[in-house]
């Protein structure tokens, strides 16, 4: 007879299951780096497809070997800096205390916020130039180009992108920066590793054995099989958090670490595969191939930063990209 026991499925490390508030996430903290620029970018998720790559990885049992590699296609259209955010240390953290916003704004960004006809951007940067010794923390409003991708969506998605550096160095990149288009190139390199942040496919209202995994109740238990068999006791008189209960599955904010960036490219043609992907086109601006899988669905903003976490090396050169039909044909 089989095994009717398992482990419980379902981490108790997120609580609780809740959907997220909007689908570009806010990340709390930026990794450190010695060289002044942006610690992040965005882009939208096109799908999946895999490569064959030599495994240049020192002590790795496939060293110098052709291995089979599943990426992810990230679309990457150049993001532009649309305002300057200066913080100070305040009593319960950093407050805002400055936003300078570019004088050349593009229609979709008018249409996203509300914004002044006349923004006396010179007039703010002096001034911020002056109080320099007061900020904490200097950051870039970016905000990315749907327009330019093969999806129905137009508005951009508006974000803040830390720098890093001193302040005199955030300021000065900052202020150079300020109404233009930024590239994947000009902060990420190939075979670097990058953490990705974005929201999970959303599976709506699900019970227990969908959403942690329990056991089955056995043909003749009552009321139902896919239920818990006990609701906990009966001292507290309340449902705890532990118990596993029927809820939100899915849509959540997940941050996955260590993702090996393989390719950079700016031609879409060599990943777009024969058909184009699924519920998203073909890709038409700049890439990158991200070892293995990525939070969300196709057409998803897809959040990435410099890693956070120690890793091992890990380095490949790519010699063949599938573009064979995801049609399931």
């Amino acid at each position: 007879m089989a095994k009717r026991n398992k482990p419980r499925a379902g981490s108790l490390q997120f609580k609780p299951r809740k959907r997220a508030k909007k689908e570009t996430p806010r990340i709390h903290s930026w990794p450190e780096r010695d060289k002044v620029g942006l610690l992040g970018f965005a882009g939208y998720k096109a799908g999946m497809t895999h490569v064959l790559a030599i495994n240049n990885t020192r002590n790795s049992p496939t060293y110098g070997m052709e291995v089979f590699i599943p990426v992810t296609v990230i679309e990457t259209p150049p993001m532009v800096a649309v305002g300057i955010r200066a913080y100070v240390n305040g009593y319960f953290g950093k407050e805002v205390i400055m936003d300078i916003w570019a004088e050349n704004l593009s229609e979709e960004m008018r249409k996203r916020m509300r914004m002044k006809k006349k923004e006396k951007t010179e007039k703010k940067l002096k001034e911020l130039e002056e109080k320099i010794d007061q900020i904490s923390d200097i950051r870039l409003i970016m905000h990315t180009q749907p327009k330019l991708l093969s999806i129905p969506k137009k508005k951009p998605d508006v974000m803040e992108i830390s720098i890093s550096g001193t302040i005199r160095e955030k300021f000065e990149f900052a202020r150079e920066s300020l109404g233009k288009e930024i590239k994947i190139n000009d902060v990420f390199s190939e075979n670097e590793f990058i953490d990705v942040v974005a929201v999970t496919k959303g599976k709506g209202y699900q019970g227990p054995v969908k959403r942690f995994g329990i056991k089955i109740q056995p043909r003749k238990a009552g009321k139902g099989r896919r239920h818990i068999g006990t609701g906990g006791a009966w001292t507290p008189a309340r449902k705890l958090w532990r118990e596993p209960l029927p809820g939100q599955l899915g849509y959540h904010t997940r941050t996955e670490y260590n993702k090996l960036i393989l390719k950079i490219g700016d031609d879409g043609k060599e990943v777009t595969p024969k058909g184009d992907f699924l519920h998203y086109g073909p890709v038409r601006n700049s890439y990158i191939l991200v070892k293995g899988s990525v939070p969300g669905p196709a057409k998803r903003l897809i959040r990435l930063t410099f890693n956070r976490r120690e890793h091992k090396e890990e380095n490949y050169d790519i010699t063949y990209i599938s573009l064979e039909s995801k049609q399931g044909v």
